[in-house]
């Protein structure tokens, strides 16, 4: 059948440059792409579920990938009318960016530190300067030679040793997150021999300058599961194994503490971490607990003077603590209060200087940032006037200084980094992002937090954002869009390619809906596991609450959602399908319960705290409850374009393929449902920061031509 489907194309494909193209195309939009259904039985606790596209996950078939390449052409020629529209929004897009930019310098261990991109070029360059930004300039990385002759370059994890004459750094290019691992000598250019292969590209260097400590992924689940301690200038293959993280639900990294003094090796899942230290002074001593794990205890630490801070949920923090304790008595028994529990608080992050303690918190679903003075003269707030903002501290590698480094921006303002003098409360903006162009004017854009209420009564905040003057008389193009996972916020934040949807009437939303914390811990609580169809359902009633406040109306309303987000986007669609007229969903999660059943599947056990465990029949069952792909109906869908990549290691490609599939064998309306993968990308999409452009372009088309907007 497939076969003959291949034929049909080829011979439909002849006919558009023989005949009326007219003709041919209506023939098409009949006859997309069509999976052959080869019943697959899957059995699990005495039930028996039917996939008929179970197939599609032989990667590298060449009917799998003859079924990919025949939905990509199907896309390309049923979207043939809006390619000049995809390259006029990729060329507008392009043009707001400053092509020669650079980042705002930050200082570390005697050098600055620069990423510039380059006119015409995908790809930064890593540049640093020796003591003054008046010294010559020292190319660390030129991206852009290195990337040439692939299709996907990834370059991460820089790490400068101690005397700064060594970097590490990890290198993917094929998208699937394996990072081979190099050193460089930054004092010749000469990058070394051994290269370490299937790392995180995480990696951190002793004092001694020589010691290098790494984590490696296991090949099949792509976990990060074992510690490696690595000699500069030897092979590899002889590197010692330092620790293995038995358990599947855990992953493990190393790093440094700012203080440089210890060297940390931290492990975690959802709901448990643990971490082991050692004087980074000594790097063959043995590294030592500091809290055994405990189900259900969460802590991070960091290290100042003689004592470590834990920022933890002990003791029914729900919202997270931060305490001390010694170097020399770290479990949990010796923890004292530095700031105590608070129910409306939740405390996010910690940066510790020579003088200042700055706090990172979320109050009522707003970024603050609070500074206190190690000598408790200073505790005060930084100031922010809006709802529909973000606020986050940056780099801020140096521990004796009275300089905050933080970022900011909101829907309608462009990024700023902003140097804060603590002491004297003095803020320098080092930068705004420049919207190139000359047309852009924030005073031209609005944004505002509302609050719908959800099926159970519960208020769910959206933010918003579009041009001054809109009517709320339901005639507006409106983007919602959500996510909903891991604790994961959504903050408001300003996109200067979204201006392309906003400068042609489109109103633009982010649903702030359980799963996430932007209202606190017990938010991403009420949006797990057991509880997960409240994300669904805050989704859905703030969509309804947006139409019925007048902001749009169903023929205009739109939804958008990718990877975790992506289920939401495949649960709304089953669960009301017809207040949408296009959902846009990006590398999505849909097959919820065949790959959390599938453990050699990358990032499935160690995700069984946030979706549940299927091998229990109750978490079973709720999972295939809403589930997309188990739950697709006979009902009329709405428009739908669904995005891929082929190397995903996150989200495998043959998710969203079935998917699609189901939903063409199950469609009763006519609306358009396309899917595209990207073959040389995995789950982040195409490299390069005009590549993934396009892909944007492509996104914003699909609505624009669903509004009847051509250009």
């Amino acid at each position: 059948m497939k076969y003959l489907i291949a034929m049909c194309a080829v011979t439909l494909t002849f006919a558009v440059s023989c005949s009326n193209k007219e003709s041919s195309e209506q023939t098409m939009d009949s006859t997309p792409p069509t999976a052959e259904k080869i019943a697959k039985n899957l059995e699990k606790h005495g039930d028996v579920r039917i996939d008929n596209y179970y197939w599609l996950n032989q990667k590298d078939d060449a009917e799998v990938i003859d079924y990919l390449e025949r939905e990509n052409d199907y896309y390309e020629k049923m979207t043939s009318h809006t390619k000049k529209l995809k390259e006029d929004l990729f060329e507008e897009m392009k043009s707001r960016i400053k092509e020669d930019d650079a980042s705002v310098p930050y200082f570390y261990n005697g050098y600055y530190y620069i990423t510039k991109f380059e006119t015409g070029k995908d790809y930064p360059v890593y540049t640093r300067k020796k003591g003054s930004l008046d010294a010559e300039e020292e190319i660390m990385f030129n991206v852009n030679e290195m990337a040439k002759g692939h299709s996907f370059y990834d370059l991460r994890g820089i790490n400068v040793s101690p005397d700064n004459k060594w970097v590490a750094f990890g290198v993917d290019t094929l998208s699937r997150r394996k990072y081979t691992l190099h050193i460089k000598n930054l004092e010749t250019g000469e990058i070394q021999p051994q290269s370490i292969p299937l790392t995180t590209s995480g990696s951190t260097w002793a004092n001694d300058n020589k010691t290098l400590f790494y984590t490696r992924k296991d090949e099949q689940t792509l976990r990060s599961n074992q510690i490696f301690r690595h000699v500069r200038g030897t092979d590899p293959a002889n590197d010692q194994l330092i620790y293995t993280e038995e358990d599947e639900t855990f992953n493990t990294y190393v790093y440094k503490t700012k203080s440089d003094k210890y060297l940390v090796i931290g492990s975690y899942s959802t709901l448990t971490s643990e971490f082991r230290t050692l004087d980074a002074n000594t790097p063959n001593g043995t590294f030592k607990v500091l809290q055994p794990r405990e189900r259900g205890l969460e802590y991070n630490i960091s290290h100042f003077g003689d004592h470590f801070y834990v920022l933890t949920n002990k003791d029914a923090s729900t919202n997270f603590r931060l305490m001390k304790t010694s170097e020399n008595k770290t479990s949990k028994e010796n923890w004292v209060d530095v700031i105590p529990h608070r129910d409306d608080v939740l405390l996010e992050d910690i940066d510790i200087f020579k003088d200042f303690l700055v706090v990172s918190e979320r109050s009522n679903g707003l970024n603050k940032i609070r500074i206190m003075s190690w000598n408790n003269q200073e505790d005060y707030y930084l100031p922010f006037d809006n709802e529909t903002y973000t606020a986050y501290t940056t780099q801020n590698p140096e521990f004796d200084t009275k300089v905050l480094r933080y970022g900011y921006n909101s829907l309608t303002t462009p990024a700023s980094v902003i140097d804060f003098n603590m002491e004297t409360r003095e803020k320098t903006v080092k930068k705004e992002v420049e919207v190139l162009g000359g047309k852009f004017d924030k005073n031209n854009y609005e944004s505002k937090r509302v609050w719908a209420t959800a099926t159970d009564g519960t208020k769910v905040p959206v933010s918003l954002v579009y041009r001054k003057g809109i009517k709320k008389d339901g005639s507006n193009p409106l983007l919602l869009y959500g996510y909903g996972s891991y604790g994961a916020t959504i903050d408001p934040y300003f996109s200067s390619s979204r201006l392309s949807l906003l400068d042609r009437g489109f109103i633009f939303a982010i649903a702030h809906v359980r799963g996430g914390e932007y209202l606190g811990r017990k938010w991403y609580e009420d949006g797990k596991l057991l509880k997960k169809k409240n994300t669904f359902t805050d989704f859905v009633d703030a969509s309804k609450f947006l139409i019925a406040e007048g902001y749009t109306s169903k023929e205009h309303l739109y939804a958008s959602g990718g990877s975790a987000g992506g289920l939401l986007m495949g649960a709304v669609v089953n669960m009301a399908p017809d207040i949408y007229n296009g959902v846009i969903a990006s590398v999505p999660f849909v097959d919820v319960v065949t790959t959390m059943l599938d453990d050699s599947i990358p990032l499935t056990t160690g995700e069984y705290d946030e979706w549940g465990n299927p091998n229990e029949l109750e978490y079973y069952n709720y999972m295939k409850s809403y589930s997309p792909y188990d739950n697709v109906t006979k009902q009329a869908y709405p428009n739908i374009l669904v995005t891929t990549g082929y190397h995903d290691s996150q989200v495998q490609y043959w998710e969203p393929a079935k998917w699609v599939a189901k939903l063409r064998e199950y469609n009763t309306g006519d609306s358009k449902i396309y899917f595209h993968t990207n073959m040389d990308a995995g789950h982040g999409g195409a490299s390069g920061r005009f590549e993934a452009l396009k892909e944007v372009a492509m996104d914003y088309a699909f609505l624009l031509d669903l509004e009847d907007i051509k250009e």
